[in-house]
Parts: structure tokens; sequence; C-alpha cells
């Protein structure tokens, strides 16, 4: 075998090797260490390449950045356990609840608050489906519509700052996280906007799907019922102000006071205090709290070895070189590079992680999208768009497992009165992957979905700069030999103007010279 026959044999093995379901991680670091030590076996690279191993790992977990994924995880986590999100889908769902589709839009709204506060997918689809699914099971939703807009509005955490892929997208791509939050709050906002017009347009063609709750089912009305919406939504909205806020990930801001890391630590701190003023602030949430970031962090960081192993291998065949060559080469420039990249993300997505999805395959995209021209801010957020749909893939998706959890709970509890069908949930999730696909097109086709919030960077035609030195008219030129005739003092400021003539040795000197013809006679 030539070893530049060997890249595509060892990209043709990855995915075999995902596909059989053995962890990731590991699965990843043995097709590593195993290609490397063939490779060694064929002479296409020495044994010292492979002892840079350990090298080489230490230096990318030694990233400050990545600290800022379990200070963010720990963040969400205390935020999803204290109970904000009952009493926003109970207010919201009393506020909005009588106009037609209007817990659909509870769910909506409350789906992309809870994604900028909890980051986390699995938490936000429980919690929203334990409360939401009896509600709009009891009041006549389609049950196809109750499934999928609970697990559509789980997945906008995917993409809503301060989002963990968003931070992952950017440590792999050699971007501001900042920027990449910046770059997300369009596609978010937009994504939003489309469900929301999904859910008044089916009420128009079919109202009976959405019916609106009576009046009589409030359990209050008016004043006290906007300051519980507000109670809920405002301490939340400054705490995810001031995290964003003071990293610059904030639409318009154009300078951050804090790292990632740093407002990840400033977070936790903030959700702390939260809980602590809804008194719901235990010992048990906290240690809940910390085992499940310390869950999520090691999967992290056993996938980011593997991957690493890996890659490293990979690019020491000249896979780089193969993947580059095979994606320029596609029809249709930059446009067909994407719609090629976006397509293979999206069946990709059916059986892998997001996490592994960034560590595996973005760092083979992301220098042939960097040598096409291609923002990298732009190419990353699109991206994340797309993986949105790993969540939500029937049958694969992670949140219609969950639902499907819940669903049985709900119905062993007598919470609500008949099965939820898994045909139910895999049909009613199809309308939202296609929505999320339909963001995915106008991300590509309207950038300036993306980068509207971006800092506009400042063109410099090197062509057209001039360095000009100004002349010093207030001082006098100096001559250097004017010192040693005239006897004048060297100038303090000249540094190496020569040193003037001593006169009294020459005086001297004669006076010497005059004595020695005297006692010579």
């Amino acid at each position: 075998m030539q070893m530049e026959n060997f890249a595509p044999f060892m990209f043709g093995a990855l995915v075999i090797v995902m596909l059989i379901g053995f962890p990731v991680a590991f699965s990843l670091a043995a097709l590593g260490l195993a290609s490397g030590f063939f490779a060694i076996e064929m002479g296409w690279f020495p044994p010292v390449f492979m002892a840079n191993l350990p090298i080489n790992v230490f230096g990318i977990l030694s990233n400050d950045l990545l600290l800022a994924i379990p200070f963010f995880t720990f963040m969400g986590a205390i935020l999803e356990k204290c109970g904000l999100a009952e009493d926003m889908l109970d207010s919201m769902g009393q506020l909005f609840g009588t106009v037609r589709g209007g817990l659909g839009y509870s769910v909506i709204i409350v789906g992309f608050i809870l994604g900028a506060i909890t980051g986390t997918v699995a938490g936000q689809v429980i919690a929203m489906a334990l409360i939401s699914l009896p509600v709009m099971i009891r009041y006549g939703y389609n049950m196809r519509y109750a499934t999928g807009v609970l697990a559509a509005s789980g997945t906008i955490t995917q993409l809503v700052p301060p989002s963990l892929v968003l931070v992952v997208m950017a440590d792999q791509l050699g971007r501001s996280v900042g920027d990449m939050y910046k770059g997300a709050w369009g596609p978010s906002i937009l994504q939003v906007v489309i469900f929301a017009v999904y859910t008044f347009g089916l009420g128009l063609v079919k109202p009976h799907y959405v019916p609106g709750v009576p009046k009589e089912a409030r359990t209050m009305s008016g004043f006290h019922l906007w300051m519980k919406c507000l109670r809920g939504i405002i301490p939340s909205a400054v705490l995810i102000f001031a995290v964003l806020g003071s990293m610059g990930g904030l639409p318009f801001m154009t300078y951050a006071i804090a790292t990632p890391t740093e407002a990840g630590a400033m977070g936790c701190v903030g959700a702390l205090v939260l809980a602590a003023i809804h008194r719901r602030l235990t010992l048990p949430l906290v240690w809940e709290a910390m085992v499940g970031t310390m869950r999520l962090t090691a999967m992290v960081v056993f996938i980011l070895i593997g991957s690493r192993v890996f890659s490293m291998v990979f690019q020491g065949v000249d896979g780089a070189k193969w993947v580059e060559h095979l994606l320029t080469g596609l029809p249709g420039g930059q446009v067909g590079f994407l719609i090629v990249v976006n397509v293979f993300i999206f069946f990709l997505a059916f059986f892998l992680d997001f996490f592994e999805i960034a560590f595996i395959i973005l760092p083979m995209l992301g220098p042939v999208a960097d040598k096409m021209g291609i923002d990298l801010v732009w190419f990353g957020v699109l991206l994340c768009v797309n993986m949105q749909t790993s969540f939500m893939h029937p049958p694969f998706g992670f949140a219609l497992f969950y639902l499907r959890g819940i669903a049985d709970t709900l119905y062993k509890e007598k919470r609500i009165d008949k099965p939820v069908l898994s045909n139910d949930i895999y049909l009613g999730a199809i309308p939202w992957v296609i929505m999320q696909v339909l963001l995915v097109l106008v991300v590509i086709f309207v950038p300036q979905t993306v980068t509207m919030f971006l800092d506009k960077e400042v063109a410099v035609d090197l062509d057209k700069v001039k360095i000009e030195m100004p002349a010093d008219s207030e001082q006098p030129a100096v001559d250097p030999a004017a010192p040693a005739a005239s006897g004048a003092e060297p100038s303090a400021s000249d540094p190496f103007a020569p040193p003037a003539a001593d006169t009294s040795s020459d005086e001297e000197q004669k006076k010497m010279d005059e004595l020695f013809k005297t006692d010579k006679k």
C-alpha cells in the first residue's frame, strides 16, 4: 500500500468504527495508535513521530479555553435544577395559553430563554416535557405537534449563547468565543421566529391541532401574572447578559473585560446566588450539579484525547492534503463546498454526538474552508446550526429518546390518560427537522444573518501605506567635527559626538619638551 492511499483507508475505517457503537473516544485512540504503528512499520514516518504524542496531548489539554466547558456546564446544571423551568413554563403558559397555539408559543420562548441559561439539551427537554406535555394533552393539542415542539425547543440550546458547542468550535477553528457568540445570535433568534411562524400557520390551517386554553383554567391574571413572569425572566436575563457581556459575546460589543473561563466562573457564582434567591440552594442540588459536570467534562476530555491521537496520525500520512484536494475540487466553488459539507454533517449527525463531530470532523474541514476564503466564525456558526439536527433525527435523536422515556414515566404515574406512541414522536419531529434545515440554507445564502452582529474588519491597502519621518526643525544640525575644531563642549543630547580636545594637556606637553631641550644643552 502507498501512503497516499492510506488516508482514505483511515477515513473509511473511522466511519466503520463509529458505526460499531463502541465508545468513540476509545475507538478513535485505538484506530489512531494502530494506524501509527503500521505507518512506522511501512517507513512512512520515524518512530519519534509517535513519541511526541504525550507532549501533543498535554499541550491540547492545557488549553485554558477548555476550562470554560465545566464552568458553563455547572452554571447550567444549577439553574436547571433549581426550578426556574417550572416557574417560567407555568407563568408563560398562563400568559399565552388562551391564544390559539399559546402553549406552543410559551414552550418555544421558554426553550430559547432556558437555552441561554442551562446550555444542556437533556435537562431542558426533560424539564419542559414533564411540565408541559400533560397540560398540552389535557387541552387537546395534537400529539405530534406537542412532542415535536418540545424536542425542537430543547435543541435550541445548542445554538443560543453561551452554548458549549460554540466554545468547542472557537477552540478548534482558532477564533474568539465572543465572536462565535455574537455570530450565533442572528440564527438563534431567526430559529425562534421560524418555529413561531409554523405554529401560527398551523393554527390557521388546522386550529384544532393547537387550541387555546380556556380563560377559566388560569390560576392568576393581570398584574400578578406579569410579575410572576418577570420574576422568572429578569434575574436570569441579568445573569446571562452579565456573563456574555463581560466576554464580548453580545451584539455590537467591541471589547471584552474577561476571558470565557473567567466569565464562566462568574456565571457559576451568579447561578448559586440566583438559586439562593429562589430559596432552592441545597447541598444535594449542588452535589448533583457537580456530578453531572464531572461526567460531561470527563467525556469531553476523553473524546479530545482520542480525536487528537487519530488526527495526529492522519496528518502524518498527509490526510489533510487528501481532504483538501477532495473538497476543493468540488464543482460550485464555495457554495458547492458548503452544500456538500452540510449534507455530510447532516447524515453524520444520525450517529455521532455534536462533541464528536466538533473534535473529529471540524479539524479536517476548518483549514480547507480557510484556504477557500470562507470566514471561519460564519462557518462555525453554520455547522452549529446544522448540528442542532443531531438531537432530532428519527430514530436516533437523543431528544426523541428523552421524550420517549418521559412519556412512559408520565403514563405510569397516571399524569396522562393515554400512552404516547413512538410513531407520534418520530413523525412529529420531521417538520421541525425540516425547519432546522431551512435555517441552514438561509445562513448559507444570507450570510448577513451571522455577520451583521460581528465587528467590521478594517481593510488596509498595503500599497497605499506611507511611512514619513517628520523633520526636526527645532534643533540645528550638528557637525561632528565642530567640537574638536572650536574646543566647544559636545551636546549632552548627542551621545555619538566625538570628545573635545583637551587643551590643558597640550600646554603641559610643550613645557616638558622645552625643559628636555634645556637639560640636553
